[in-house]
């Protein structure tokens, strides 16, 4: 069995670029104890609000969980929710010279309603238009400044389409990292599936891909698997990960398939279950090759962060005690 205790300790001191869309998650916590008399719809009496990274955010604060420096590089809004943005930052030891603030742009914030527990409603206030070419050339010089200034081992595409990411700007990051070796994975959303080429790590999920790859859904991977070839071959991918939720994931190479079934575990909340997955996965991809054990352990990260309520980063010291279990 492989010393995972040496595996662990090779992620301390990696550096990592996340790009990607961010937003702030905001939770609303309180109880229902009435029914409004203004329609049908529950009365939440909130007893708590609270503030947190999400998007490439949280994929940064599951990064940096591990003990890696990792450089968070986005849009965010000049506003109130911008500031909170920034705050957090600073709260969870992230640098921000990768974030830019548009007076243009309104910083993605999703609201959570939750009651005793339960998830209750969401709503989003963001824009998700593409951002304006100048931004495009602001955000190559801050992502280049990084790379010629530090040793950057990974950089993270974090799509949740919400206007950052166009095949122009992947395209130019992603010859940038090749030109300067560092390996690229990517959690891609519908609008840019195929617009990642000669990427070292593609994750979609199962619902991803069978529509970037115009098939019917299926949880067979053998039917699977097929499809993950020629779309590795056609894109230039060297690994490809398709998540499939209580099916655990599929990893493939252009020899190998392996099937790690998930493991069974009290499902809270799926809430950023899929940033927890590419984070681990894109910085296991620095230390080691054996994409099986890349493969076992962010299966087993994703499950662990859907035991909590919200979108929450993943506790390492809790994922080694499951991985020596």
């Amino acid at each position: 069995m492989q010393d995972y205790s040496e595996l662990f300790k090779k992620l301390s001191g990696k550096k990592a670029i996340v790009v990607g869309d961010v937003m702030v998650d905001a939770y609303m916590m309180g109880k229902v104890e009435r029914i409004s008399p203004e329609a049908p719809v529950p009365v939440v009496s909130v007893a708590d609000r609270k503030y947190r990274l999400g998007g490439a955010a949280n994929v940064a604060l599951n990064i940096a969980a591990f003990g890696a420096e990792v450089y968070l590089c986005s849009v965010i809004g000049n506003d109130n929710m911008g500031q909170i943005f920034r705050d957090l930052l600073h709260e969870n030891n992230l640098p921000d010279n990768g974030i830019i603030s548009s007076e243009n742009r309104k910083t993605t914030t999703k609201t959570r309603i939750i009651s005793g527990g339960q998830h209750l409603l969401r709503i989003d206030d963001e824009d998700a238009s593409q951002i304006s070419d100048e931004l495009k050339e602001i955000l190559m010089f801050r992502i280049s400044q990084i790379i010629e200034n530090e040793h950057i081992d990974v950089l993270v595409f974090e799509d949740y389409d919400k206007g950052l990411l166009s095949p122009d700007i992947i395209h130019r990051i992603t010859m940038l990292c090749r030109q300067n070796k560092i390996k690229v994975t990517v959690d891609p959303k519908k609008r840019n599936f195929d617009a990642y080429k000669y990427v070292t790590m593609f994750k979609p999920n199962l619902k991803e891909f069978c529509e970037g790859c115009k098939i019917e859904r299926s949880t067979d991977t053998e039917t699977l698997k097929p499809h993950a070839k020629e779309f590795m071959q056609k894109n230039n991918i060297d690994i490809l990960m398709v998540t499939l939720s209580e099916n655990g994931i599929l990893i493939c190479t252009q020899k190998r398939y392996v099937h790690i079934p998930a493991q069974i575990r009290d499902i809270v909340d799926v809430s950023g279950a899929g940033d927890t997955v590419i984070s681990v996965a894109s910085l296991l991809l620095t230390a080691t090759d054996d994409v099986e054990e890349i493969a076992r352990i962010s299966n087993l990260a994703g499950g662990i962060v859907c035991e909590k309520v919200g979108v929450v980063p993943i506790d390492v010291e809790v994922l080694k005690r499951k991985i020596a279990e």
